[in-house]
């Protein structure tokens, strides 16, 4: 394997992000026909947030080679990935504890990822740096909203 071919934070990103969107589709399909009773939230989820917002931290970091080192990148990778599977497992298990384990993993990434975006320097791009800024803190702000709505769920 040669080095423009090895993984790299970005494109792990990229291809999770991807595989994610393409497993909310296909839980998508099926929620119905399975009457999988938490498979339109965990579809829409997959595709949204563990998918598309995922896509686009790998496309960020592939655009503006933000600050930060390859660890740090892999921490924020890691700890982004394993709060969506605490956030989809808690949920389909009914445990708001473990809900909000991967809630504060999902915050404690997007943090990294906007400290990284801070460290950014792009002149021609500041629309879209603004944009990205923009998603992870509407990002940010709607894990207390899913907090909350977990453990109303499972109150």
């Amino acid at each position: 394997m040669t080095s423009s071919a090895s993984l790299t934070p970005a494109r792990a990103f990229r291809i999770v992000g991807a595989v994610a969107i393409v497993l909310g589709g296909i839980l998508a399909a099926v929620t119905g026909p399975l009457q999988l009773g938490k498979g339109s939230w965990a579809a829409a989820y997959l595709v949204l947030v563990a998918g598309a917002a995922q896509y686009v931290m790998g496309a960020a970091l592939t655009r503006w080679r933000p600050a930060g080192s390859t660890t740090a990148r892999w921490c924020w990778f890691a700890l982004w990935n394993l709060g969506h599977l605490g956030v989809i497992g808690g949920t389909v298990a009914g445990s708001t504890a473990t809900v909000f384990v991967g809630s504060g993993l999902l915050v404690i990434a997007l943090v990294l990822a906007f400290l990284a975006s801070l460290g950014t320097r792009v002149e021609t791009d500041r629309t879209l740096l603004l944009g990205y800024r923009v998603l992870l803190v509407l990002l940010a702000v709607s894990i207390p909203v899913g907090m909350v709505l977990s453990a109303i769920r499972n109150a």
